[in-house]
């Protein structure tokens, strides 16, 4: 969905509002004349203003002459094949978040790059090889070379 500057500068700024307000209950440091909130304080504000601008130039666009919607449908949407890819990809990642602890790094990033490759239309003599290949070297420099402790699953036995 696209949406008009006006509604992401109005978000923007009720965040940097929000933020803004939050900061003046973090404590005070006896002695300092600059706190904790300072710094958030400061990128609130920044992010305040950054809202009215975007707020005031979504505002000119529908003023000008062009009929800018509030919200629009992309032209993605219209597509079969591309409605597809992003209900594998949002279905990708839910698979990814619920079944690592239980499946495991190594299998599930298998399935998840696996389909991933196939809804862009890897051919299909590449797509498991590469998904595994991939999915190999990334937990290799995950968990060798960065010593992210990632999940091993069902092959807790077989874990290296």
């Amino acid at each position: 969905m696209k949406f008009n500057d006006a509604v992401w500068g109005a978000l923007f700024a009720l965040l940097g509002a929000a933020i803004l307000v939050h900061v003046q209950s973090f404590p005070r440091i006896p002695g300092q004349n600059i706190g904790p909130g300072i710094f958030p304080g400061l990128v609130a504000a920044g992010l305040g203003i950054c809202g009215l601008l975007l707020i005031v130039r979504g505002l000119r666009s529908r003023r000008g002459g062009s009929p800018a919607a509030w919200a629009q449908a992309p032209a993605w949407l219209a597509s079969g094949r591309h409605r597809l890819a992003f209900a594998v990809l949002v279905g990708s990642n839910v698979f990814y978040l619920l079944a690592v602890q239980w499946l495991g790094f190594v299998l599930t990033a298998f399935v998840y790059l696996a389909a991933l490759m196939w809804v862009l239309r890897v051919r299909l003599v590449l797509v498991l090889p590469l998904a595994l290949l991939v999915t190999l070297v990334i937990h290799q420099v995950f968990f060798r070379l960065l010593k992210v402790p990632l999940p091993w699953g069902v092959l807790q036995r077989w874990a290296w």
